[in-house]
């Protein structure tokens, strides 16, 4: 069998790919060995979003006194938590489920293995196309610690189903994952350790982004450890314990069940990439801005090329590719990774577009900053979120905004604006030309752009 495009994966790189070559007339297949739906609806986006709004909801209530209400016990029940969950994914799902039924895409529920650069095994055919790509997602990480695998761990995929919960946890990472789901177990009652190699947590960030986060957990009863140097876990009776380094001291902490955060890396393993000729670097499919692998009717698009995993970008870099994929003959389009943004749904919110200062650093690039809390706030007193603050980054001379950087309430809706603004290629002056609601927690952005207007003039 012969297709014009054979795409591995339906997820959300894969269908917005899948989706953009059908558009173009294109005769498409889609290999996806299921659950269908894809990571962000089964094990990523949705879930966590979902848990995350019934702690959110009883920090809430925790603070009924702070705002003159009479404060009412309240308890988590997880089992509950997790079928409210399972409904919404089920929904979710759904509708992707029957996105990819639909008749102008042929979907193999197979697995799928490169025999060639031009044909896959799948199930027991094979098949060939024009073109090729690779979405497959990723799966958590196997890190080499000593007594990891021994003692057991739960992962973010199995963490997301657990129904009872546990009287304490041990967090082993502190990027994203292991910062949203740490918290949420923190704040039904979970006595939680996190532990991290770096400086601070979401090493990735600028630090003053981590630094008002950490504050909130150990306001909140957390334990952290940053900067430290992981030995080796045991089992301890009933309890898994940590061997590490902190502060020139040899420390360790137990807990009833391991959080094992420490990062995913691309599902390529079973695709037999060597059969295909595609380069692969650091187990991740190299790629180009047009998508294309080393070999240039292959494309890899969403985790297995792991430049940023987010999956909004995951979607773009898919219709890049379905575009080109099905228009050799045309003008390629290509990725353009200036309004790269991320959103981190902790408490406080992290949102950031562009790029922060230590990357500025890094690449020698040019730039002017200044920052401004919400503790000095309106809206952000009114609701009783202050902690945090937004920073902007413009470039000297011309004051074009080359990223912005927000920790605080409601930070990964605020981003938008941002975004916006950096998309059409705006300046500090502009957004105090864009008028602003007051009180909102939107007017903030002004403040800081008013200093950089200052440092410009």
């Amino acid at each position: 069998m012969t297709h014009d495009l054979i795409i591995i994966g339906g997820g959300s790189a894969g269908y917005a790919a899948a989706r953009t070559a059908a558009d173009a007339g294109a005769d498409v297949a889609i290999v996806d060995h299921g659950p269908l739906g894809g990571l962000c609806i089964l094990r990523g986006c949705m879930p966590s979003k979902t848990i995350l709004r019934s702690s959110d909801v009883m920090s809430l209530m925790h603070q009924a006194k702070e705002f003159g209400l009479a404060p009412v016990p309240v308890k988590a029940d997880l089992a509950a938590i997790i079928d409210r969950k399972d409904r919404l994914v089920r929904e979710f799902a759904e509708d992707r489920i029957n996105a990819l039924h639909n008749p102008r895409f042929t979907l193999y529920q197979e697995r799928a293995s490169f025999r060639s650069p031009r044909e896959v095994q799948v199930g027991g055919q094979i098949l060939a196309a024009k073109a090729f790509i690779i979405a497959a997602g990723s799966v958590p990480s196997r890190i080499p610690i000593p007594g990891l695998e021994e003692v057991g761990y739960l992962t973010s995929d199995e963490i997301l189903d657990l129904r009872k919960r546990p009287a304490s946890l041990l967090v082993l990472g502190g990027g994203p994952v292991a910062v949203e789901l740490g918290q949420f177990f923190a704040r039904i009652g979970t006595r939680v350790t996190l532990i991290q190699r770096s400086r601070h947590i979401l090493s990735h960030l600028d630090e003053d982004l981590a630094r008002p986060v950490e504050a909130q957990f150990q306001e909140e009863g957390m334990t952290l450890y940053t900067a430290t140097n992981l030995h080796r876990l045991a089992q301890d009776g009933s309890l898994k314990t940590a061997h590490f380094s902190h502060e020139g001291r040899v420390k360790t902490e137990s807990a009833e069940l391991i959080l094992q955060a420490l990062g995913r890396r691309p599902n390529i393993e079973r695709l037999n990439l060597e059969a295909a000729q595609v380069k692969t670097e650091q187990a991740r499919v190299v790629i180009n801005d047009e998508m294309r692998t080393s070999q240039p009717h292959i494309f890899a698009v969403g985790d297995v090329n792991s430049l940023l995993e987010i999956v909004h970008i995951a979607i773009q870099q898919g219709e890049v590719a379905g575009y080109n994929a099905v228009h050799p003959d045309k003008p390629a389009r290509r990725m353009d990774h200036r309004l790269k943004a991320e959103v981190i749904f902790s408490d406080p919110q992290v949102a950031t577009v562009g790029p922060g200062e230590k990357e500025c650093r890094a690449q020698q690039i040019p730039y002017l900053v200044a920052s401004y809390p919400f503790s000095d706030h309106g809206k952000a007193l009114t609701l009783g979120k202050t902690r945090g603050h937004v920073k902007l980054l413009c470039r000297p001379g011309t004051g074009e905004l080359i990223g912005a950087h927000i920790v605080g309430p409601e930070a990964g809706e605020l981003i938008h604006e941002m975004i916006v603004v950096m998309y059409y290629h705006g300046t500090v002056r502009d957004l105090l030309r864009i008028p602003h609601y007051h009180p909102t927690l939107s007017e903030i952005v002004t403040y800081p752009a008013e200093a950089l207007a200052v440092q410009l003039a």
